[in-house]
Parts: structure tokens; C-alpha cells; sequence
């Protein structure tokens, strides 16, 4: 918890994600991010005189897909509202949202804690709306541009109870919230690129009190880590405000990321600034059971779905089970390589090292690897019958796979000469041959110092350029060190 020995903060969260449907919330305009300025536009999105909206359905099944991840109850009857106000991003002069009607309510989101407690963050509420424009800054000494492509864009706004007691348990939750969207496919998640945004109410209150303190509602975050900043310097802020006897009123302030800080922008304006009125021109959207059952049947497996499975049914650590459902995509790769292999921890390992290696390394996604899940499958039954050891296949196979993605585990095998020698001739002369090399070690051995017994397979490993197979030389060596 963020408190001292006088007060806590309390945090609400305002979570906006765009979702990734082709066109815009209500008309046909694309969306697309990094578009030439003022090229997704139409009368419809710039609002002109005599158009009319539409219902987008894709932009509802996400809603509802969401809604059902979080166990809100969805909405039957919903209709929408315009929210009156001026200014220069919003070209309609209202916005068009859902202000008593949300489409989802109740519901909550489990987190887990630095310490690895768990707490469920209780939801209000998830609405559609429509994104607005974007101001550009930095283009023009004098002016403000304005880039109306975002304009009109589906939104859909997660509004949490305030439950928040930590800029850590902020952190947590949106790391969740990130992780659930993308799974779900409805929201790319990247917070740098406007696609996921955060707005924080934070307040403090004398410890032990149950009013809530005034709020004040934190823009402008473009990163967990920065939203876990803003919360912890709002806290201080407040708390020296309170004891320096001074007022705190309800208002907007922005977060100066370079600085650390946050500064006023506007007194908060109250519901009624906003003169919400039905939007007339969109007829009410009834949400049937038979649909809510057919976005249900089209939802991918969750994270903590997985989870169970991949510690039940594939019997991982749930330290493994965790790296492996960050991501719906390490998720799905994982599976299709224990489509072609049963030996589960070996698939873990390898997705785990390699692959996320070579991923992170190239500063990409795994949907770029090149290696098909078979394939590295292929390399695990390789090391499970013997033919080739980890550290060979790790080494000197997988590199050329990455080069060579479509070659076959055992022409590379054969062309390069790695099978593991387990002639038990060979293996003789070169485990004599290092007996021979280390005397002192062999009568340490034969006094009770054991271990020893890896400096050996290490020596014959080594004259066999790495051909020596490990199970059969250790044998040996047994059998000559012992006799």
C-alpha cells in the first residue's frame, strides 16, 4: 500500500483502448496508424451537416468478448449519448459515447502483486465511445496541428471501482489489462502508440477514514511505468497540500514524464458541463443471449486457462507456466510445438531459451521467428533418442535452422557430422587416453572425490570434438574408474 503515517491514496482507473477493428466506430473510414494526416476522414467522422452513423458490429463483439473475459454482466438495451464540448480534437463538437447505458457492468480483473499475492480489482463499468482526433505540437513553432485520422475511431472505456491502493497495484493492473486485450485480439495494446491509455483519479485520506478524499484525475501517460510515477508523486503532492492545511480541488492535471511531475491543466468539469443528451440519429442496439453465445464460442483461451492447463495437463512449474502466457503468441507457439512432441518441459525450455532468445535479440515478435513448431520439435526427439546432445543442438543445429529454416533436423545432422558416437571402441580409447592424461585425478577419484567424474566427460568430450555420447561415457568411465 502507498500510505504514511498519516495518510493512503485511493486510485481509480480510466483504461481507453482502441479496438482493432478495420473501419471507424460509426461509418466506413479506415483506421490505420501513421497515416499521412487528415487522410482517414469523411463528412461522416468530420460530422458534417446531413450525414448519419452507423452501428459498427465488429466494434460490439469486442466490447462484449471483453466484458465476458472480465464477468461483467452485458447489457441487452443500449443506446448512446452525445457529449457536448469544445475543443479542437473533437471536430464534431460532441463525442458520441454511452453515458447511462454502458454496454458492460460490474465484472473485475484479478492482479498479481510484487509479492505475489493476488487481488481482484472490481470494474464499474466498460462503454463504447469514439476516439477523437490528435493534436500535433512539434510540427509548427506557433500553431497546434490537428490530425483528425483518430477521429471517430471505436473506443471502448474501462472505468475500475477505486481499488487501487499502490501506483504498483496500478502497474499490475494494467499489465493484465494489456495482456487480456491482446489475447482476445479486440486492442494492440501499445500504450506508446495512443492505442492503450490510462487515466488516473487519485485522492489521500487520513488513514483509517471511509470518505474518500478529492480527486484528481491524471492524463497524459503513455507507459505502465509512467502511470506508477504519476501515482506516487500525486500521493506526495496531496499529502503535503493536506498538511500544510491547503485546499485540494477537483481537477485535471497532465504528467511531465521527463520531469517526474504533474501540472494542472483544468478545473474537472462536473457531468452536467457536458450537456449529455440521447444521440438521436443512432436507433437503440439490442444485445440478444444468441449473440452474446456466439462472440463466447469465438473467444480464444485465457491466460489463466492456459495457466491451468499448462500446469495440469502438461504437469510445468508455474514459473514456467507464467513466461509461457505473457503472450498469446509464446502461448500458441508452445502449443503447436507439443502438437508434434510429448516431452513438454523440453518444449517449455526450448521456447523459453532460444526462441524468446532469438526473438528479443531481434527486437521483433515471434511471429517473425522463422523455425516452424515441428521443426523444433524434430530437434527434441533428436536429443530424446540420443542422436545428438542439448548443447549440439543448441549450438551448432539450431543456427543453421535459423538460416536455413526448411532443412530437415537430420540432413543437418548428417551433412555436418553430429550424431553422438556411442562405439564403444572409440569411447574406450579416448576415456584411456584421459585417464592416462590425469593421474592425481584418477587416485583422487579412487579417495572418495567423486565429482570428479565431470572433469573425465568433459576431457573425453573434448578429444571427441563433442561426438562422445554423455550416457555411454559415463558408463565407461564408470565401469574403469571402479574396476
Amino acid at each position: 500500500m502507498l500510505k504514511n503515517d498519516t495518510y493512503e491514496v485511493v486510485i481509480g482507473l480510466e483504461i481507453h483502448a482502441q479496438l482493432n477493428t478495420n473501419s471507424k466506430a460509426f461509418c466506413s473510414d479506415k483506421v490505420e496508424f501513421g497515416a499521412a494526416p487528415n487522410t482517414l476522414v469523411s463528412p461522416i467522422s468530420l460530422g458534417h451537416p446531413g450525414t448519419l452513423p452507423v452501428h459498427n458490429k465488429e466494434a460490439v463483439n469486442m466490447a462484449i468478448m471483453l466484458g465476458l473475459a472480465c464477468g461483467c454482466d452485458i447489457r441487452e438495451y443500449n443506446t448512446y449519448d452525445r457529449k457536448n464540448y469544445f475543443y479542437a480534437d473533437l471536430p464534431k463538437g460532441y463525442q458520441i459515447t454511452q453515458m447511462d447505458t454502458p454496454i458492460c457492468n460490474n465484472g473485475k480483473v484479478e492482479i498479481i502483486l510484487p509479492d505475489g499475492s493476488t487481488k481482484d480489482i472490481n470494474l464499474t463499468r466498460i462503454h463504447m465511445e469514439e476516439d477523437t482526433g490528435k493534436g500535433l505540437h512539434d510540427l509548427d513553432i506557433e500553431n497546434t496541428l490537428m490530425d483528425y485520422n483518430r477521429a471517430g475511431t471505436a473506443l471502448v472505456e474501462i472505468v475500475t471501482e477505486p481499488d487501487f491502493r499502490s501506483g504498483d497495484e496500478a502497474y499490475a493492473f494494467l499489465s493484465e489489462v494489456r495482456k487480456l486485450v491482446r489475447y482476445l485480439g479486440v486492442c494492440d495494446g501499445n500504450m506508446e502508440e495512443g492505442s492503450l491509455r490510462c487515466d488516473a483519479n487519485v485522492s489521500v485520506r487520513p488513514l483509517g477514514a471511509k470518505e474518500f478524499g478529492v480527486k484528481v484525475e491524471v492524463k497524459n501517460m503513455n507507459s505502465m511505468t509512467n502511470v506508477k510515477k504519476a501515482i506516487e508523486y500525486e500521493f506526495e503532492r496531496q499529502c503535503k497540500m493536506a498538511d500544510a492545511g491547503e485546499e485540494i480541488f477537483s481537477e485535471t492535471r497532465n504528467f511531465d514524464a521527463l520531469k517526474g511531475t504533474t501540472f494542472g491543466m483544468r478545473s474537472k468539469e462536473d457531468a452536467n458541463d457536458y450537456r449529455f443528451f440521447p444521440e438521436p440519429d443512432l436507433p437503440p442496439l439490442v444485445v440478444s443471449q444468441e449473440w452474446i453465445a456466439e462472440v463466447k464460442s469465438q473467444m480464444p483461451a485465457l491466460p489463466k486457462e492456459l495457466f491451468a492447463r499448462f500446469t495440469g495437463e502438461y504437469k510445468l512449474g508455474e514459473y514456467d507456466a507464467s513466461i509461457l502466457t505473457e503472450s498469446k503468441e509464446v502461448a500458441d507457439y508452445f502449443l503447436a510445438v507439443c502438437e508434434y512432441s510429448s516431452n513438454y518441459k523440453a518444449a517449455a525450455n526450448w521456447v523459453m531459451g532460444a526462441v524468446k532468445g532469438w526473438v528479443n535479440s531481434n527486437a521483433t515478435h515471434i511471429g517473425k521467428f522463422p523455425i516452424a513448431a515441428a521443426t523444433i520439435a524434430d530437434l527434441i526427439a533428436s536429443i530424446d533418442e540420443g542422436t545428438i546432445n542439448f548443447s549440439v543442438a543448441e549450438q551448432k543445429v539450431f543456427p543453421i535452422l535459423l538460416e536455413n529454416p526448411t532443412q530437415k533436423v537430420g540432413e543437418i545432422i548428417q551433412e555436418q557430422n553430429l550424431a553422438l558416437m556411442d562405439d564403444d571402441g572409440a569411447l574406450q580409447k579416448w576415456i584411456d587416453e584421459v585417464l592416462a592424461e590425469f593421474p592425481e585425478k584418477v587416485t583422487d577419484y579412487k579417495s572418495g572425490k567423486t565429482n570428479l567424474i565431470g572433469l573425465f566427460i568433459g576431457q573425453v568430450k573434448k578429444k571427441s570434438g563433442g561426438k562422445a555420447d554423455p550416457k555411454k561415457t559415463s558408463q565407461l568411465l564408470a565401469k574403469a574408474l571402479n574396476g
